[in-house]
């Protein structure tokens, strides 16, 4: 065989294995987090947020620098993650709340479907959400997302100021949001 076919598909099964070992390490996190009651882990940033472009579960083309001068949540998750599910309610409400001040959520769906993101999308309430599909998870990793949910706080001028490793709540929101917005 030749030496080149070999190695390509040494690094195509390469590759697909690192697939595998993300995908179920990630539901393995979202699995401990939800066994754990959910607790939030938050470092504050201070770095330039990445870009964010792709196709939104709904069809158009989405780029984050469009929502330059904005407060922005960028949420990563999956419909396959129960944390997801319980966090996606709150983030909807948050951005209701908040729209006219300047505040949006964008997620960024990881590793799923689109029928199954848009029937859990559905089933909370959050229709109202903007989310760039990502079935690769690559996006989620540029961003340096290690499991789902996780979540990337950025101000105004596009600087990631908290970074969040589980499923946020309400009060999360209204101690970091809010001051956000005001400068």
């Amino acid at each position: 065989m030749n030496k080149r076919l070999i190695a390509g598909v040494t690094a195509v099964l390469a590759v697909a294995a690192l697939g595998v070992v993300l995908t179920e390490g990630m539901r393995a996190s979202a699995r401990s987090a939800s066994a754990a009651g959910d607790a939030v882990q938050a470092q504050v940033r201070d770095e330039t947020a990445p870009e964010l472009r792709g196709r939104t579960l709904d069809g158009p083309q989405f780029d984050l620098a469009t929502l330059r001068g904005q407060v922005v949540l960028v949420n990563v998750w999956a419909s396959w993650c129960d944390p997801c599910r319980q966090e996606l309610p709150a983030l909807a409400a948050a951005q209701s709340r908040w729209a006219a001040d300047g505040f949006r959520v964008v997620g960024i769906d990881m590793r799923d479907n689109s029928e199954s993101a848009h029937r859990l999308l559905a089933d909370v309430g959050a229709t109202s959400l903007t989310s760039v599909a990502d079935p690769p998870g690559v996006l989620a990793v540029a961003w340096g997302a290690r499991g789902v949910p996780e979540s990337f706080l950025v101000d105004r001028t596009g600087r990631i100021r908290w970074w969040v490793q589980g499923a946020l709540d309400e009060a999360w929101l209204e101690q970091r949001v809010p001051a956000l917005l005001a400068s």
